[in-house]
């Protein structure tokens, strides 16, 4: 099974056979995805998947503290008066909180998994300016490239502000623009300033050069681990 669909634990049937077959064959197909070294959607899906059943257990949870209560006796040594429920959790409320608690440790365990891949590709990357850094780093082009190539494929970047009440974040898009190969003349400064030459918008952007020592799969992962070792780098 390719993707976990969003609401997977609720759609069909509430039977923890069932769910656990569903979410075991998912979980071999993201164990496959990582032994190739593919970190993306897989990840980004595992977090997502983990939020969700963690928030659903928390109302659960609420839902069984909600219930009426009467009194069962009283904790002399504890000083506490002892409660049971009046109604007890219907089939489907237990099936479903042995659905979670199955499943939050096993996608718990993936992602830490996928955690690892990510670190490791991370520590093997090199971040550089290309020429001058200007003041204005808010849109620029990244020049991503590996060892042992010549390729390096060309993205403009563009970091948006986004803020709510509380906090202020900062999101990346890279939208591809060319692939070129290095040789003598074509140095990354070349390539810098044939850029500038084409897109007369930006005549001086911020570039940035990120080179890994490992051939990691391009777009799940070297690309999406490049987004964020930009947004470290880059200055608001």
């Amino acid at each position: 099974m390719d993707k976990l669909s969003e609401n997977w634990i609720s759609e069909g049937w509430i039977d923890f056979e069932y769910k656990k077959y569903l979410l075991l064959a998912y979980l071999k197909e993201v164990n496959e995805k990582f032994q190739a070294v593919k970190l993306y959607p897989a990840l980004s899906d595992l977090i997502a998947h983990h939020e969700k059943l963690s928030l659903l257990d928390q109302n659960r949870n609420q839902l069984k503290l909600a219930l009426p209560k009467e009194m069962e006796g009283i904790d002399l040594q504890k000083m506490k008066i002892r409660y049971k429920n009046k109604m007890q959790e219907d089939d489907v409320m237990k099936e479903l909180g042995d659905i979670i608690s199955f499943s939050l440790p096993k996608i718990k365990q993936h992602i830490e998994e996928g955690k690892s891949i990510y670190d490791f590709i991370e520590s093997h990357l090199e971040i550089e300016p290309v020429g001058l850094t200007p003041i204005y780093q808010r849109e620029g082009y990244a020049l991503l490239s590996y060892q042992h190539s010549r390729d390096v494929f060309i993205y403009r970047y563009q970091i948006n502000l986004f803020q709510n009440s509380v906090d202020r974040f900062r999101g990346i898009a890279l939208r591809f623009i060319a692939a070129v190969k290095r040789s003598l003349t074509v140095t990354y400064e070349r390539i810098k300033m044939d850029l500038v030459k084409k897109f007369t918008d930006l005549p001086n952007p911020s570039t940035w050069k990120i080179h890994s020592a490992q051939q990691v799969p391009l777009e799940e992962s070297l690309l999406p681990v490049s987004k964020r070792l930009l947004l470290k780098n880059v200055t608001p």
